[in-house]
């Protein structure tokens, strides 16, 4: 919708920088009472309706959304040490501006405003620099007024923590959230929560909802929209928390460096991910694993009915599909595909990545 807006009002100020620049070459202050400086002017107010409305989004909405994106991968800790260093760089540059402004021309008019550029940059640099040690600042000031403000038992506040308090929390990674069943289970009741999605998560979805493909943006909008309505819960509480590994770029690792830091779980429908924590000894609660526990179970020796709709890998293997999507393998059944067929079930298998069913039909095992 903006990119429309903005489109229109694209083609009409370029149509009006084309008319100027027609009246210019011709002359003419009225080319509407000339026909031969219209022949001029009339192709360039065209050219530049069309200029303007082409490139209008490329340097408004554009250019805006991705200003967005990098400001909200920003860590807060960073756009604050920037607003300190800048204002306390802005203060020295006042007070240099005093005695530089006394210089004699060309100096005094022009050294004060490149100092206030100068200094308002080296300050804003060195404190985002330096933001780590600001932030122990401020935490040892805290500490400080906790010693000050001791019980009568001599009990010191604990130091506050960038956890929300209670329970312990939860990450929720993309995938999990573009998947949407965390909702369906979240509304049961069995997540205590709290439920923690990082800034570099959400940013992710973001620019996922904002893909020119049409499915990848159709399922970064169901994301965002699964996060509005696990915040309408009132249990578990979804947070969106400042977290950030600043050292680390992959959002799956940035996920996986912030649970070994708070000693926290990550919550996931990722295969890979999930591995990839494992070997790192975090703590994975994996959806499939989930859906997978509370499937009906064959065991072997059961039989079920069966369409057998393709070849398997295997020769003379057929493949079907329980309701659930739970893939069958049918030993000696590529004859039978297209057929609906009594099953014998031999062996059951169940990993991270799903489950597979192993059968035979039952003329065959007996």
């Amino acid at each position: 919708m903006f990119d429309r807006i903005f489109r229109i009002l694209g083609l009409i100020v370029f149509a009006i920088i084309g008319w100027e620049i027609g009246v210019i070459m011709t002359g003419v202050s009225n080319p509407l009472q000339d026909l031969e400086s219209l022949k001029y002017v009339a192709p360039l107010t065209l050219v530049g309706a069309v200029v303007g409305w082409i490139i209008a989004p490329w340097i408004t909405t554009r250019p805006a959304r991705y200003a967005i994106r990098v400001v909200r991968q920003i860590p807060i800790e960073e756009v604050i040490a920037g607003s300190i260093g800048l204002i306390l760089g802005l203060i020295v540059s006042a007070l240099v501006a005093i005695p530089l402004a006394k210089l004699p021309p060309p100096f005094g008019p022009i050294l004060p405003f490149i100092a206030s550029i100068v200094f308002g940059y080296l300050g804003a640099l060195i404190l985002v620099l330096r933001r780590d040690d600001l932030v122990k600042l401020f935490r040892s000031f805290q500490k400080e007024r906790g010693d000050q403000a001791v019980t009568t038992e001599d009990a010191v506040a604990p130091a506050p923590s960038p956890l929300p308090p209670g329970p312990t929390p939860l990450l929720l990674d993309t995938s999990v959230i573009i998947d949407g069943r965390i909702l369906d289970v979240a509304k049961t009741g069995f997540l205590p929560g709290p439920l923690l999605v990082p800034r570099f998560v959400l940013s992710e979805l973001q620019y996922i909802a904002d893909s020119s493909d049409a499915l990848r943006r159709a399922r970064g909008r169901r994301g965002l929209q699964v996060l509005d309505d696990l915040q309408k819960l009132d249990s578990p509480r979804l947070e969106i928390v400042d977290l950030d590994a600043p050292d680390v770029k992959e959002v799956d690792e940035k996920l996986m460096a912030l649970a070994r830091q708070y000693g926290i779980g990550i919550v996931t429908n990722d295969y890979n991910l999930n591995r990839v924590a494992a070997l790192q000894g975090v703590k994975v609660l994996n959806l499939n694993d989930l859906a997978n526990a509370v499937k009906a179970i064959y065991l072997p020796g059961e039989h079920l009915r069966l369409r057998i709709i393709q070849e398997g890998k295997e020769p003379d293997q057929g493949v079907g599909y329980l309701e659930d999507g739970t893939m069958v393998v049918v030993e000696r059944g590529r004859d039978l595909i297209g057929q609906e067929v009594e099953l014998e079930v031999t062996k059951a298998l169940q990993t991270s990545a799903g489950r597979m069913i192993f059968a035979a039909p039952v003329r065959d095992s007996e």
